[in-house]
């Protein structure tokens, strides 16, 4: 940060779009925008050159699109937390995001206080899913027994939920265990167990399980 704000950067493939991006987060004491994109190979390049804390990333647009460019950032740039804005509510762009490494997903549709709260909740190390679409994740979600609080309650230990709940932030294994005073084995080991328990196979089960249980919220 600069002076103490968030540096943001604006990749939307609209200039009247970012334009209205920009007035609104630069009317936000604690963020400014750094820098504006058209396209993803754009996003790719000004966020290797500026390293803003976090780039609101539209999915549609030329070159290459924000999914393609989120997993890109996440490989060159993994310091910097990526902000997908888009008008798409099918849940299945919502997994290939999280698949990507996106920290957060808002809807264009949303109010500009939705999406201002959702660059502090990640910024502050968070995950963030606009509540439009985190109630139809949770819906399709809380079908699988596996996924009731009744059915996981008291089937895993504190330690491992605890362990998923860091995960579900987006922390790496390595952070985690720094933080609980852990080994990393140690960690990998609460994961597993917890997994297996709860019948999960991705770090997108356990993102909807948060989610399910209000971890997430919390931010």
């Amino acid at each position: 940060m600069t002076g103490g704000k968030l540096r943001i950067l604006l990749a939307d493939d609209h200039e009247t779009v970012r334009e209205g991006l920009k007035m609104i987060v630069n009317a936000q004491p604690d963020m400014e925008v750094v820098g504006e994109a058209s396209d993803g190979l754009a996003a790719i390049q000004r966020t290797q050159e500026l390293l803003p804390d976090i780039v609101v990333m539209d999915i549609s647009m030329p070159q290459l699109n924000g999914l393609k460019a989120t997993a890109k950032l996440t490989q060159c740039c993994p310091q910097v937390k990526v902000l997908t804005l888009t008008r798409h509510t099918d849940d299945g762009y919502l997994q290939q995001l999280l698949r990507a490494g996106a920290a957060g997903y808002v809807l264009k549709q949303s109010p500009a206080s939705e999406l201002l709260h959702a660059i502090r909740a990640i910024a502050s190390g968070g995950k963030y899913l606009d509540p439009a679409l985190a109630g139809k994740v949770i819906s399709n979600y809380s079908g699988k027994p596996s996924a009731s609080p009744r059915n996981t309650q008291g089937r895993i230990s504190d330690r491992e939920a605890e362990v998923l709940r860091f995960i579900a932030r987006g922390y790496s294994n390595k952070e985690i265990a720094a933080r609980l005073e852990l080994s990393v084995k140690t960690v990998e080991v609460h994961k597993a167990n917890a997994m297996k328990k709860l019948g999960m196979n991705s770090r997108i089960d356990i993102v909807r399980f948060a989610l399910l249980q209000g971890w997430l919220q919390d931010n």
